[in-house]
């Protein structure tokens, strides 16, 4: 597409998924067996064709690196165009970490004019959702509008904590300044497209943290903004519970969010691994398991990623297990989620608690270890417990 630069913002700490983003950025959170969540809006590129894509970043961006590395997987390594990885930077005038994503966002400017850029479609590099850009883009430029940001109707049996957005003949009259409980109408859902000329101008005053507050403020003083409609799967997996809840919610038969739709792929970049394998014994019912799994226990209702190894007699339910965990004889794990290369040893007992009711996602009720961490055999660990990163030295990596 043209004159277009998609651009994601991967700079956020994401303290809300808590061990998870210790060492990583949030767009380079395991999601769904195989995937990152840095895939969702990359293959939305793919499929777009759009060819020009920027991430920027700054918190613990390694494993993010690695993992989009010259854009590959998702056809973006081109000698014209592609992906590029933009860090912050200092300057004469200003600290090297930016101040909030609108920030951000002005800093690059001088690349994306560099690259004939005429107008940039900006989102998070942290959110689920499949959209063809091109139906975005097009309706952007038959509006005449110098923005244009992406609403999400709401229904009263799914009501969302989010920014509420006005909208009359398709502009945008009022833009909240904060979430609110919202039961009806359309909230923004963090995508955008702005024309260049808007931000060249708007480059020589100082901008608000968020783009949203910088929307709302370009609607107050009377330049026109276009709503684009998006009535399809969103979700935004800022914390533990909406995290978890959006993972479990690929194990439903009717699940929102189809990862094996072919004509609309999710690429990743990973390893191949062999088929997983299942022992005499063992007992999986409605869950994903990925490649390189070895399951000799049971497992139910979980989502085990590649090179997860459930020894005889552990039980795992309700978890999320990242790659390479090992799980030992005996063990029992509910409502776990445990990021990569854990060691949990024969016998533990993981999210210990009175029985839950399905479909609970409270946070609270959840358990989560950190990367490489040992647990010996018999450990016990109560629902809400943390397990640490198991050395401060892998901030950065993973």
């Amino acid at each position: 597409m043209r004159g277009t630069m998609a651009v994601f913002l991967a700079g956020g700490r994401g303290e809300g998924l808590g061990v998870l983003t210790e060492h990583r950025a949030p767009a380079a959170v395991p999601f769904g067996g195989k995937y990152r969540l840095v895939d969702f809006c990359l293959s939305n590129c793919h499929h777009s064709e759009i060819l020009q894509v920027a991430l920027l970043t700054q918190h613990a961006p390694t494993s993010l690196n690695e993992h989009v590395g010259a854009g590959r997987s998702w056809d973006l390594d081109r000698a014209q165009g592609g992906v590029r990885i933009l860090q912050p930077f200092a300057s004469r005038h200003r600290a090297r970490w930016t101040e909030g994503p609108a920030d951000a966002l002005l800093r690059s400017l001088n690349e994306f004019d560099e690259a004939g850029i005429e107008r940039l479609l900006v989102g998070s590099a942290e959110h689920v959702y499949l959209l063809d850009y091109s139906d975005l883009v097009a309706s952007h430029q038959e509006s005449g509008c110098p923005l244009s940001v992406t609403v999400l109707p709401v229904h009263p049996d799914r009501p969302r904590m989010a920014r509420r957005v006005d909208i009359e003949g398709g502009r945008v009259t009022r833009l909240a300044s904060a979430k609110e409980s919202v039961d009806r109408g359309h909230v923004a859902i963090g995508l955008f497209v702005f024309e260049m000329d808007f931000l060249r101008a708007a480059a020589t005053d100082v901008p608000p943290r968020t783009l949203f507050e910088w929307v709302a403020a370009a609607s107050r003083a009377g330049v026109p903004v276009h709503a684009f409609e998006h009535d399809g799967y969103w979700e935004d997996p800022e914390d533990l519970a909406t995290y978890y809840r959006t993972s479990m919610s690929l194990l439903a038969p009717d699940s929102p969010l189809s990862l094996a739709d072919p004509l609309w792929t999710i690429e990743t970049h990973g390893e191949e691994r062999p088929p997983a394998r299942f022992l005499p014994g063992s007992l999986v019912r409605d869950s994903l398991v990925a490649g390189g799994a070895v399951v000799a226990g049971e497992v139910e209702r979980s989502i085990l990623f590649g090179g997860v190894v459930v020894e005889k007699g552990a039980r795992v339910t309700d978890s999320i297990l990242f790659q390479d965990v090992r799980v030992g004889a005996g063990a029992r794990l509910d409502r776990v989620i445990s990021d990569k290369q854990v060691q949990i040893g024969e016998g533990a007992i993981l999210g210990e608690g009175a029985t839950l009711p399905a479909g609970n996602h409270d946070a609270a009720t959840l358990s989560v270890i950190g990367k490489e961490a040992r647990l010996p055999a018999g450990h016990r660990l109560k629902r809400g417990g943390v397990v640490p990163v198991a050395s401060r030295a892998l901030a950065g990596i993973g």
